[in-house]
């Protein structure tokens, strides 16, 4: 192979060090085929004639290619006459060398020769090299720099040089490639007896590295591993170092990998940088795979490698392993650091292994380690996690009282946390510290406080906080959704429009989540024309409406009770290559059984099944729900067997809804069955559950089973409701035990449950029923004074009630009541009246009553006539819930 390349003497094109400014005119050049390497080196003279002499060998004796060179130490070189001697040259005497004449060329045999026999005395060679290096004329081609180098690397006295040549060399640009300076430096090894693993390799790979060309010193790696030199430990660990300094992390792996397959494994020093690339990297099981294989050789790992390795198990958040790991650390006798303990907690932390952070916290501070904010904020966060936002708060104030500063990521969690249990006192106070502290809040923080504020439904204070993110340009298209959201959940949608618009000003164009919240307001308000709008106005900002956009569509319009429309918009969608989510076909069937097409709904779920559906126990409940109300529970129960034979477990809601039906249908032997089912799943009854069973079981005046699921819902820690209350209140008013009854209602008053129309009508009655009209007249007048107005069954109950206690008068006096406020009286309540009148002998009354009725426009009916006509009474007229 021809070797045509020249090392100029501006390699150094840097300036050189102090010490080597002998070393400023060095040139080694390639470029002329005279300056190549001969096939033999000619034996030189003992010592030097004449310059003229001198050049005149090595005009003649310069080859034009180089021939493969012989690897034996030794080179036999022939003398002046020819023959042969297999020693080298004398060395040059200083005074001879320095007696050259500036324009003196030396033969680049001799050169080598002379190096040769400083092969012992490497001060001499790199003396006598700075001197050569001073002669005009004189070519220092790539064989004589690297016999220095190999001469030089022999003796500590010259590792500097070698060092500083090497680098200057390498910070050039004009000497040969890497393979060619690397293959030279093995063939001069092997023709001149010097090993080839000597430090010069090493050298040379920690100069690319130092001259920061680090792809030249990877491939002077890769040449020196083909001819089987090993570098330095040191030195392939810094360059593996580098590597991943400059994030060329495939590459160092991948040329570990390399070294592992030479069997060269290096040092614990070798696997801290191959784990961190790792870590780096994000390949954190690969890190552990280098450590295993590392323990596998048998390599002593120290400390360090274990915390690496236990950052590297944080990182893929298996805390129990970190644990475990630490453990062993400590077993062995080795203090972890702070930075580990740092990892492990955090890790903990965030896994939800709270406890055991809590207990690695307390032996890294017994163990002399200051309690870090990264630790603090890390159980802080695990605190608010756990709920318990006053623990966190307390901790804060330690490590402030402590010394040590809070940072934003403090803040953040604190009033994340204070903001999600609504506690906006605490979180404006930590807003208010953070920035006094010259902390500048982010939007995220913005955004935790802005939904605590709608927690609280603080509108203002959350407008406020808004202006002021505005103000400071941190306010981001997310923190107006929150607002939006909120505005349009409690239906001010025309509010939100307008926010809507100084969104816009602002600069801040809406997203596809603003308009869903937008359309989802409107359909909430029943305005579907306007929500159509909305969605128009996506298509003319060049954005895509998604899937909830569709489902939020057809979901207003089965809820306004526009099926057709609904499937109109889900066609639509189809047809927009927007394929339906679960959330979309459930939206679909539970709407059709809202409004009643429960077995279309059942034919629909068969087709979606076909496409994929997977129904849940959502379809289920709503189709038995549907079922239910319609009173076909037979269906109902068809749905749930089906439910379960497909795999799909009932919760709470679908026993409740079946308990329901199954009480309503006076079915209490099936309703009870269906406790026992969840009974055996493992499901605890609701208080909808409950009060289906209490209502069911008044009704069928079992008041002792009533009750008996009344004291159960006590037992489990649930509070009855008013609806709970009224169904006992009703049982026991059938039952003509009003007392009980009049203790519940004592219960309600006391609990603050708010007694309701129902509660008062239902009392009222079965007091006039005994004729205790006091007390019912205390019970009417606490009512109006809650501000409840009666309605026409209470007008009925009260009527009823006085006429058959003969007060006729007082009975009359509701009737005007109800005239006063502009309510037309039915016709249960004139034929009470008539009815009393009529038993009390007022037969003028009784027919005026009647033509009163007949000028209000109500018509009698036959049971009227009967008492007008014949004097029939066809029983009480009682309150309609008895």
């Amino acid at each position: 192979m021809s070797i045509s390349i020249m090392l100029h003497c501006n390699f150094f094109s840097s300036s050189p060090p102090k010490n080597l400014r002998s070393f400023s005119n060095l040139s080694l050049l390639f470029s002329n085929p005279r300056n190549h390497f001969p096939h033999k080196i000619p034996n030189l003279p003992k010592k030097i004639s004449s310059v003229k002499e001198t050049k005149t060998n090595a005009d003649a004796q310069s080859p034009a290619t180089i021939h493969p060179l012989p690897h034996s130490p030794t080179q036999q070189l022939p003398n002046d006459n020819g023959s042969s001697s297999n020693h080298f040259p004398d060395k040059i005497p200083p005074h001879e060398a320095q007696s050259l004449k500036p324009t003196s060329v030396l033969s680049k045999d001799h050169v080598l020769g002379t190096l040769l026999s400083y092969k012992s005395d490497p001060q001499s060679a790199l003396k006598f090299f700075r001197e050569v290096g001073r002669k005009r004329g004189f070519v220092k081609t790539v064989d004589v720099f690297c016999l220095l180098l190999h001469i030089l690397v022999s003796s500590p006295g010259t590792n500097a040089a070698v060092r500083d040549l090497l680098y200057h060399y390498v910070f050039g640009d004009s000497g040969p490639s890497v393979r060619v300076f690397v293959e030279q430096l093995v063939e001069c090894a092997g023709r001149y007896g010097f090993e080839s693993n000597s430090r010069v390799f090493s050298n040379l790979l920690d100069s690319y590295v130092r001259a920061n060309k680090i792809t030249d010193a990877v491939e002077c790696f890769r040449i020196m591993l083909e001819h089987d030199v090993l570098p330095g430990v040191m030195n392939f660990n810094t360059l593996l170092t580098a590597m991943v300094r400059r994030n060329f992390i495939d590459d160092a792996l991948n040329l570990y990998d390399e070294m592992l397959q030479q069997k060269f494994y290096g040092d614990c020093g070798t696997l801290h940088v191959v784990m961190r690339a790792c870590l780096k990297g994000g390949k954190t099981e690969e890190a552990e795979r280098y450590f295993e294989e590392a323990q596998g050789r048998g390599l002593e790992l120290d400390a360090v490698a274990y915390e690496i390795l236990i950052q590297a198990v944080c990182k893929r958040m298996d805390s129990d392993l970190a644990c475990k790991l630490l453990r062993k650390m400590k077993e062995i006798g080795w203090v972890p650091c702070e930075g580990t303990y740092t990892s492990v907690i955090g890790g903990c932390v965030k896994q939800g292994n709270f406890e055991e952070a809590l207990r690695l916290k307390d032996e890294m501070v017994n163990s002399g380690m200051p309690l870090n904010i990264i630790v603090a904020t890390s159980l802080m966060k695990g605190h608010c996690v756990e709920g318990d936002v006053n623990s966190a708060l307390r901790l804060f104030g330690k490590i402030v009282e402590a010394g040590v500063t809070p940072n934003l990521v403090t803040f953040s969690v604190l009033i994340d946390g204070c903001s999600k249990i609504g506690n906006m006192e605490k979180a404006c106070e930590l807003y208010s510290r953070m920035k006094l502290m010259g902390i500048q809040p982010t939007v995220f923080i913005v955004n935790f406080m802005l939904k605590g504020f709608k927690k609280q439904n603080l509108l203002e204070d959350a407008y406020r906080l808004l202006d002021e993110a505005v103000e400071h340009g941190i306010a981001s298209v997310v923190t107006y959704n929150i607002l939006l959201s909120w505005l349009c959940e409690q239906g001010k949608v025309n509010e939100a429009c307008n926010l809507w618009e100084k969104m816009i000003g602002k600069g801040i164009m809406p997203s596809l989540v603003s308009y869903n919240k937008i359309i989802l307001g409107h359909c909430k308000k029943g305005c579907m024309d306007d929500a159509y709008t909305v969605m128009n106005d996506i298509f003319k900002r060049g954005l895509k409406p998604n899937v909830f956009t569709y489902t939020i569509l057809i979901d207003g319009f089965f809820k306004k009770g526009n099926s057709d429309h609904a499937f109109d918009v889900f066609e639509q969608m189809v047809a927009a290559n927007i394929a339906p989510s679960d959330f979309t076909f459930n939206v679909i069937i539970n709407g059709l059984c809202k409004v009643g097409r429960v077995s279309e709904a059942k034919d629909k779920l068969n087709d979606f099944v076909k496409q994929g559906f997977a129904p849940t126990s959502i379809t289920y409940n709503s189709i038995i729900d549907g079922f239910v109300k319609k009173g076909e529970i037979d269906s109902a129960l068809s749905a749930y067997r089906e439910m379960c034979e497909s795999g799909i477990s009932p919760n709470v809601i679908t026993f409740t809804s079946l308990i329901n039906g199954f009480c309503k249908s006076s079915n209490m032997d099936l309703a009870l069955q269906m406790h026992n089912d969840m009974k055996k799943k493992g499901l605890e009854l609701d208080i909808t559950a409950y009060g289906a069973l209490i209502d069911g079981f008044c009704k069928m005046q079992d008041m002792e089973s009533a009750c008996k699921f009344f004291s159960k819902l006590l037992e489990v820690g649930l509070a009855p409701n008013a609806f709970v209350y009224n169904s006992m209140i009703s049982g026991f008013r059938t039952l003509r035990n009003m007392e009980a009854a009049l203790h519940l209602h004592k219960d309600m008053i006391s609990n603050n449950i708010p007694c309701d129309l129902q509660t008062y009508t239902t009392l009222i009655d079965g007091l006039l029923r005994e004729g205790r009209l006091s007390l019912a007249s205390d019970l009417y007048s606490e009512m109006l004074s809650r501000g409840i107005v009666p309605d026409n069954l209470m007008c009925t109950v009260l009527t009823n009630g006085l006429s058959k206690q003969g007060q006729l008068e007082d009975a009359y006096k509701i009737l005007k009541e109800i005239d006063r406020s502009d309510k037309t009286p039915t016709v249960i309540v004139y034929k009470t009246l008539i009815a009393g009148h009529f038993r009390e002998g007022n037969l003028q009354e009784a027919f005026r009553l009647h033509d009163e009725m007949l000028d209000k426009g109500l018509m009698p009916d036959d049971a009227i006539y009967d008492i007008l006509v014949n004097g029939k009474f066809k029983g009480s007229l009682a309150y309609a819930g008895a």
